[in-house]
């Protein structure tokens, strides 16, 4: 823990950092829950389906036939390939956000960066209640995905630096918890008020109170004592030396860069392309069966024990070693999803226990990422190399959805298939961990 802070400024910093991904986590169930219906309604308004008539087909859907069941089946069609469109306009958006945010953050300083990254996603989702279209909404939610992928490196860059001591497991797996609460917090206001085609622009106003956080991070906030140092003691200055993605792959850091960039990428891809198809499966389902709480349900389970594997992953990964934690979790992570995917469905009486098993897996990933990425790299491209690390999984993670966008026509909108597919990724995970260095004695206040 850094001695040149007073105590007040370094629990100040824990806080905005813990409710910068708090938010990013709200802004990550946004997405998950309300781009589906956000998409019927502007569908509607731009005449690619009638809303009405949609409404009651699905209402109906088990009695149907012939013409009006391919309709159905059209339109579910389409706006399961607008929601994938939603999925990677984040993923892409958080990437290149990731890296320019993290690249700043090396750059002109952690809070600074943080502050501009959480004003970019507040107020543009802000803006996006007044979409009037798929593709207006799909260009703001870009946008402002460039400023969550922002939150997430700076954020854990000042966690790790300010509270560089045998606190730090804890308090790292925290800011993955912070994501988590995020999550269920939505999911839990989502079950008060159901998101559906009718009523989903109210989620823009609850995801722009942010922009009061974003303010006070850029006018109040210390800046990591860390960087400060290393920008007066560099010979080479910092704007100059380190910062582009050239460093990163250049032959000192290109193997921990790909180790890092691997270990990520294995959850997200789990993550946003397998295990978050349960939310589309579960609200096509409940509006089945005239239950719209159910997909709110999902991402309670999920989210819920999610919280509760961050919050612990630190410690276990210091306790049980870094490398086999991530090993069990990501074999455990794999036998859970086989098993809902293959012999489960949203309707089950015993579907949320299995998908709340998975949200524990997840909150592991999620917890020891803060934790074991910012050991990988020096202060000088820590923010660089945790957002680059982290965020490139996106890329591939959005061509995974890309793809699954367009195989939905041959899985016959068969959500559950899809996952059994993509969930395989976890097996990537228990290889790759066996190549991650040693980092157990990183001196991260260097």
């Amino acid at each position: 823990m850094d001695r040149s802070l007073s105590s007040n400024a370094r629990f100040t910093i824990l806080v905005v950092a813990f409710l910068a991904w708090f938010f990013g986590g709200m802004q990550i169930l946004l997405t998950n829950l309300g781009m589906r219906a956000a998409s019927i309604d502007l569908m509607g308004q731009v005449g690619m389906l009638d809303p009405v008539l949609f409404q009651k087909l699905t209402q109906n859907a088990k009695d149907l036939v012939g013409e009006e069941k391919a309709l159905l089946a059209t339109w579910n069609e389409l706006a399961a390939q607008r929601y994938a469109w939603f999925q990677v306009a984040f993923l892409f958006g958080a990437a290149i956000g990731g890296y320019i945010f993290g690249k700043l953050g090396d750059r002109m300083g952690r809070t600074r960066s943080l502050g501009i990254s959480i004003l970019l996603f507040a107020g543009l989702t802000g803006v996006c209640y007044f979409a009037q279209s798929p593709m207006q909404l799909l260009v703001l939610r870009f946008l402002a995905c460039l400023g969550i992928g922002g939150a997430w490196p700076n954020s854990v860059a000042l966690v790790s630096e300010v509270w560089a001591d045998k606190g730090r497991p804890l308090l790292s797996s925290m800011i993955g918890m912070a994501g988590n609460l995020g999550i269920f917090t939505m999911s839990t206001l989502a079950k008060l008020r159901p998101v559906t085609p009718d009523d989903w622009k109210w989620m823009m106003c609850v995801n722009a109170l942010p922009l009061i956080l974003g303010l006070f991070i850029l006018i109040w906030v210390c800046e990591s004592p860390a960087w400060l140092s290393r920008q007066r003691t560099s010979s080479v200055p910092i704007t100059d030396k380190g910062m582009t993605t050239g460093g990163l792959l250049s032959k000192e850091f290109l193997g921990v860069t790909v180790v890092g960039i691997a270990l990520a990428t294995v959850p997200l891809i789990g993550g946003w392309g397998s295990a978050n198809w349960m939310m589309p499966w579960a609200g096509e389902v409940g509006s089945q069966i005239g239950d719209d709480t159910i997909k709110a349900n999902v991402g309670m389970a999920r989210s819920l024990t999610s919280i509760v594997g961050s919050l612990f992953a630190g410690l276990l990964a210091v306790r049980l070693g870094r490398r086999a934690i991530y090993f069990v979790t990501s074999l455990g992570a794999l036998l859970v999803a086989q098993y809902v995917f293959w012999f489960s469905s949203p309707g089950d009486k015993s579907f949320l226990f299995w998908v709340g098993l998975l949200g524990l897996f997840n909150g592991l990933y999620f917890g020891w990422l803060p934790f074991f990425l910012p050991e990988l790299f020096p202060t000088r491209i820590r923010s660089t190399g945790a957002g680059v690390s982290f965020n490139f999984g996106r890329i591939a993670t959005a061509f995974t959805i890309f793809a699954t966008a367009y195989l939905i026509s041959t899985f016959g909108g068969d959500y559950a298939k899809i996952g059994r597919v993509t969930s395989l990724v976890f097996v990537v995970g228990m290889i790759a961990i066996l190549f991650a260095p040693d980092t157990s004695k990183r001196d991260m206040a260097e």
